[in-house]
């Protein structure tokens, strides 16, 4: 019994000696796999939640297809993470959800959603070192600071609002034009590029009003712009407020055409404002665009997007996704996820993306960035036509 016994031991030891070698095995082999972490920050609560999930979404699926694609950085393979902060379009909380992920040490950062919480936080990152690329900020501000990490894969508010203003008076034929804003660095920003193109188009501006993006009662300034006669009413600031906006408008009557900029151009907007959204009477755009063969690849995304999700692109996600993928790929150029070895394969990069051609000049702007022009029918975004 003695001898059955000591074999018995032996056998045991044997065996948990297999057991913490495997284990072992396991955790050298873990540790040959660098864990690279990429932030995103949007607004996931509060009024403009639905396109804050929308960016974030279209993160998470650039971020599992580089994991499925086995790459290495270097000799290594890596495993990407997106770590996610909620800004609420607040910038105090921004700047909170900023040094949250400079704390966790990400390796780089896509985000945020709108200027007003982009640009704070970008001093932060900037001081950390850490590149950041905003899928959808168009203040020109955001890239003028002179930051060395600071790019965005849309067109700015000079393109953006320049655009809408020229196309108000020389397309729609608006000679009277109202204006309001809800004085966010997005809206404020968006509205006075608008007033100078239309002015120098020959529009005359009539009123310009102000809001916030919390309100929700807009009848004493919309009173005030309706004695005004205004042929064309623009509109500075997100979906959120302009849904309750136009209801207000066609409940006072007021049958200007209704014009905003990328902020309410979404697939939101047509339930936001219900009944009060007649065919062609709303124009938008985009600050970006795809045409000819490049639209395929925009299609295929909005389906894939659509099939995960169960949800429609409201409007930015493919371009947070092609900001995820075009940090990825100046890692992998670079051999390296240090921030400070990848930022020059950043700024040199030339990307063939879902949104289309990704290249930065040096301000950190994109190159030949494009704008979509949208009206409404029938409760669903129409494609007017693409502008450089």
């Amino acid at each position: 019994m003695k001898f059955s016994g000591v074999r018995s031991l032996t056998v045991v030891a044997v065996a948990v000696a297999a057991v913490v070698l495997a284990a072992c095995g396991k955790k050298e082999a873990a540790s040959d796999v660098q864990v690279i972490k990429i932030g995103h920050v949007g607004p996931v609560s509060g009024a403009i939640a639905h396109l804050g999930k929308d960016n974030e979404n279209g993160g998470r699926m650039a971020i599992e297809e580089l994991n499925a694609a086995g790459l290495k950085i270097g000799d290594k393979a890596v495993k990407f993470e997106l770590l996610t902060e909620d800004d609420a379009a607040d910038p105090k909380q921004g700047t909170a959800a900023a040094q949250k992920l400079v704390d966790a040490k990400v390796n780089g950062v896509i985000g945020h959603l709108n200027s007003g919480t982009t640009i704070p936080a970008s001093q932060i990152y900037n001081t950390a070192g850490i590149p950041q690329i905003s899928p959808s900020a168009t203040n020109p501000k955001y890239t003028r600071q002179g930051y060395a990490g600071a790019f965005r894969v849309v067109a700015d508010d000079v393109h953006l609002g320049g655009t809408l203003g020229k196309y108000a008076v020389e397309t729609l034929k608006g000679k009277n034009i109202a204006v309001i804003d809800d004085r966010t660095a997005y809206g404020q920003g968006v509205a006075e590029e608008f007033k100078k193109a239309a002015t120098a188009s020959g529009g005359t501006i009539v009123g310009h009003e102000f809001t916030t993006d919390k309100a929700s009662d807009f009848n004493a300034i919309l009173t005030t712009l309706k004695a005004k006669k205004p042929d064309v009413v623009f509109f500075g600031g997100m979906d959120a407020v302009a849904g309750p906006m136009l209801r207000q408008m066609k409940s006072l009557g007021i049958n200007a055409k209704f014009m905003g900029g990328d902020g309410i151009c979404t697939s939101e907007l047509a339930k936001l404002a219900g009944d009060a959204m007649k065919d062609d009477t709303v124009f938008c755009a985009e600050a970006g665009g795809v045409e000819g063969e490049q639209k395929a690849g925009m299609d295929k995304f909005r389906a894939d997007f659509k099939a995960k999700y169960n949800a429609d692109v409201q409007v930015y996600a493919p371009y947070v996704y092609d900001a995820v993928k075009v940090m990825a790929t100046a890692m992998v150029t670079a051999g390296s996820a240090d921030p400070a070895k990848y930022l020059p394969a950043l700024k040199a990069i030339n990307y063939k993306g879902v949104t289309g051609n990704i290249a930065f000049d040096e301000k950190g702007d994109i190159k030949n960035g494009a704008l979509t022009l949208y009206t409404y029918k029938g409760g669903e975004r129409s494609q007017l036509a693409v502008v450089r």
